[in-house]
């Protein structure tokens, strides 16, 4: 049986990112979260270098990704991940708290599969994250990554 492929998160903020675990917890999704705290350790991540380099599993199912991240920001790892012919079938969901229009134009234009506004308020957060979690888990359907079988596991849920 194939193992589910993670989840990578990309997330500088701790209370974000507890926020968004314990949703997608609650989702019952069995896929592995890792969290990189920047976009420099999400690429060390994705491309196997420094403390990553001898990491043996595969490529993440899914990048929920960050627009403002220290080191490297999320418009260049996402101008990076959709740039690399091994890594641009990986969904990228940007997660940010910003509305500017810029942003969301220069995401679309890299190749951003989806963009979500952080809402403010803790309830609807969960739910924004919960409804992003069930969509990719359950709902989209994606080609296999180069490498992988076509019928290699992407995003799971748990069955209750």
């Amino acid at each position: 049986m194939t193992s589910v492929r993670s989840i990578l998160l990309v997330e500088d903020s701790t209370r974000d990112a507890e926020l968004i675990l314990n949703a997608l917890e609650a989702n019952q999704l069995a896929n592995r979260i890792v969290h990189a705290r920047d976009g420099a350790e999400a690429l060390d991540y994705l491309y196997r270098r420094g403390q990553f380099a001898s990491r043996s599993d595969g490529q993440p199912a899914l990048i929920l990704l960050d627009l403002k991240l220290p080191k490297v920001d999320g418009l260049e790892v996402l101008r990076q991940v959709k740039g690399d012919a091994s890594l641009k079938m990986i969904p990228v969901v940007m997660m940010t708290s910003s509305r500017r229009e810029h942003d969301l134009l220069d995401s679309y234009q890299l190749g951003v599969n989806a963009y979500v506004v952080k809402p403010l308020k803790f309830q609807d957060f969960v739910d924004a994250v919960t409804r992003v979690g069930a969509f990719w888990a359950v709902v989209n359907e994606v080609p296999a990554h180069p490498g992988a079988s076509a019928d290699s596991p992407r995003l799971s849920a748990v069955s209750p």
